[in-house]
């Protein structure tokens, strides 16, 4: 085994409780983070041809299963389920520090509403509500700024992937509720003589990534990886108004002509499902599409008293149940990268 040592520290508040609703840290969200970029690092190990049943497989043998079926234990006996082999630790399991929200939240303007709307309440819906002002839904918040010692155990066979899984949870990651609006963004640190971490980023021109329907890569187009940065702000409610004003602006670049009950799905319904007030007849109300555009903040470069936004795209194929309309998709994501390429950045990784 391998034990590797990060300082963990939050860039933005998270979202982030226990079964109580308490905010707390806790290591099951982080390993299923892990597991999710472990994911990524084996699709681009296999050059992005993978047989999700072997992948699977690979990871409830690394990660710990209640499911495969053709599991044997070190005698060729059958078994059920297996522990994990990757052994996560926090030095401590502390509750959040951040018991009420901080005001005020500034305001930004969106065309489709008559009053500005607060950018943290707009990221942030659902964790946040309106109530005076924005406020906590729950007491289930980490304050920006707190840390801990993050620790693995990690079978030497399978270090590599691991590592490369660190390395894209530290460029890309966060944790918690609303986490892919900027949320629970954090930094990992390497610590007690464990090595940076470091290594390339998986990149696959965005169209041929809609060849499958889940999450396995960074996209790229003939400009280069479609990874954008806003300016460095002093903190991180500055910031996340620019991150508000942008998404409003990419959204509402595409209008609706029809409201609830479309017969078809218009250009927005591409982006992310439901839509408030614009539901799709064929698709219904309990259908889920997740924006496949993420957010994260990350600590300016040589100004680490600084935040700066870091939007990237992640490019899939919505799932079967939505009869995704190829023609449509490339169309919306195109006038998405042009929008971004217009208000933002690019950075090489």
């Amino acid at each position: 085994m391998i034990e590797l040592n990060y300082e963990l520290r939050f860039t933005t508040p998270a979202f982030l409780g226990n079964a109580e609703q308490n905010a707390q840290w806790r290591t099951p969200p982080i390993k299923a983070l892990l597991r999710q970029w472990w994911r990524v690092a084996y699709a681009a190990e296999h050059g992005f041809a993978v047989r999700v049943d072997e992948m699977r497989r690979e990871e409830g043998l690394l990660f710990g299963h209640a499911w495969l079926n053709d599991d044997q234990d070190d005698r060729g006996q059958k078994v059920a389920a297996r522990k994990s082999l990757v052994r996560i630790r926090l030095d401590s399991w502390d509750a959040g520090k951040l018991k009420a929200w901080p005001a005020p939240d500034i305001s930004v303007r969106h065309r489709e509403v008559k009053s500005p709307v607060g950018s943290q309440l707009y990221l942030g819906y659902g964790a946040l509500i309106f109530r005076n002002g924005t406020a906590l839904n729950a007491n289930a918040a980490i304050q920006s700024g707190e840390s801990a010692t993050l620790s693995l155990a990690v079978p030497d066979a399978h270090a590599a992937h691991i590592e490369q899984a660190l390395t894209l949870m530290n460029h890309y990651g966060a944790l918690g509720g609303r986490s892919r609006n900027g949320w629970g963004s954090f930094s990992l640190t390497a610590a007690q003589n464990t090595p940076a971490l470091g290594g390339a980023i998986p990149l696959r021109d965005w169209k041929q990534a809609l060849g499958l329907d889940w999450p396995h890569t960074i996209g790229q187009d003939e400009k280069g990886a479609l990874i954008w940065q806003t300016l460095a702000f002093d903190d991180w409610k500055t910031l996340m108004k620019q991150l508000a004003e942008i998404k409003i602006g990419l959204r509402t670049q595409f209008t609706f002509s029809t409201g609830k009950n479309a017969p078809n799905p218009e250009e927005r319904h591409w982006l992310s499902y439901p839509v408030t007030n614009h539901s799709v007849r064929t698709w219904g109300n309990n259908a889920r599409l997740p924006n496949s555009l993420r957010f994260k903040v990350r600590p300016a470069p040589g100004e680490s008293k600084k935040l700066i936004g870091v939007i990237f795209h992640v490019p899939c194929l919505p799932p079967p149940e939505f009869q995704p309309d190829m023609n449509a998709i490339k169309s919306v994501w195109t006038s998405v990268h042009a929008f971004l390429d217009k208000q933002l950045t690019r950075i090489p990784e």
